[in-house]
């Protein structure tokens, strides 16, 4: 058994009395059939844990069973550790999925349950989230806010001071500034909507079915309170989620008003993704913001 597992097996078995542990490829069983995921981080990850962990929460208040259900994430202590080197490090434990790719099939249960169920949960708090969450390793620098307009304004402007920090990308921040400045209040500011929750980083690779039951079910979530459409940009970004997902997800939850803006507001959506992935992976997106960018601002100054 890994060091990871066998700290994770010492965790359970004093939560779990005469139950015992076994590894098993990358998840624990337990002698009485149970199998679980878990991850341990180093102590600067603990932020990245708590916010998946919170985000899983929210989310399976929302929709149960949509998700991995959170078990227990914490920090290691002197009790529950296995080296000293341990103490101070993120735990994160949850019910184990054997997960398959999303079908055609899956993918229409997927829409009407995030229409339905996770995009119906609003909050109560307005937009935004408690902790911060982490859209792939980017931290997402989550408050309140009493607006739309002002959470993702805040969203994008994180994204653009990390580019600035960088170095190397002025152009780009200058463009994301006034995308920032003319765009958000032009696409954003018209909406009248409720903040609600999102799964945040909604791509393909995020999504499968459980096999066990052929549901399916989505993973790895940067959730915060939010506008719906927000969460269906990325899905047409990278492989893409099946058709299938979108015609049925708008069949049980319309177009925001206007639709005829829609079509530009997923282009604004997807730009967030594409500054987190030059942040993340340098200038290879950074084309794929700028022409997305060239476009909104287009868009706004002949509309």
């Amino acid at each position: 058994m890994s060091h990871a597992h066998r700290v994770f097996a010492r965790i359970l078995e004093r939560e779990q009395p005469g139950v015992t542990f076994t590894q098993e490829g990358s998840s624990l069983r337990s002698t009485n059939g149970k199998r679980y995921f878990a991850k341990l981080g180093s102590p600067s990850d603990r932020d990245q844990f708590i916010g998946e962990a919170e985000s899983l929460k929210a989310m399976h208040l929302a929709a149960p069973g949509l998700v991995p259900k959170l078990l227990d994430c914490g920090i290691i202590d002197e009790e529950s550790k296995e080296r000293d080197s341990d103490v101070g490090r993120p735990f994160f434990l949850s019910e184990y999925k054997d997960i398959g790719s999303l079908s055609g099939t899956a993918a229409k249960v997927l829409g009407k349950r995030i229409a339905t169920e996770l995009h119906a949960y609003k909050s109560t708090n307005g937009f935004g989230f408690h902790v911060p969450t982490y859209c792939g390793a980017t931290r997402q620098d989550n408050g309140w806010f009493e607006t739309w307009p002002e959470c993702f304004d805040a969203l994008i402007g994180g994204l653009v001071d990390k580019l600035k920090a960088r170095g190397g990308y002025e152009s780009l921040c200058e463009q994301a500034n006034e995308v920032r400045k003319r765009v958000i209040p032009e696409l954003l500011g018209p909406l009248v909507i409720q903040p609600v929750l999102l799964h945040g980083d909604l791509w393909s690779g995020n999504t499968g079915i459980d096999r066990s039951t052929q549901q399916p079910v989505i993973f790895d979530p940067s959730s915060y309170f939010g506008h719906n459409e927000a969460d269906l940009a990325i899905g047409r970004m990278f492989g893409g989620i099946p058709e299938s997902f979108y015609a049925t997800y708008h069949d049980y939850l319309p177009k925001s008003e206007p639709q005829d803006q829609y079509g530009l507001r997923q282009e604004l959506y997807q730009l967030y993704h594409y500054l987190n992935h030059t942040v993340l992976f340098g200038g290879a997106y950074a084309s794929s913001a700028r022409s997305k960018m060239d476009k909104l601002l287009s868009a706004v100054r002949t509309g």
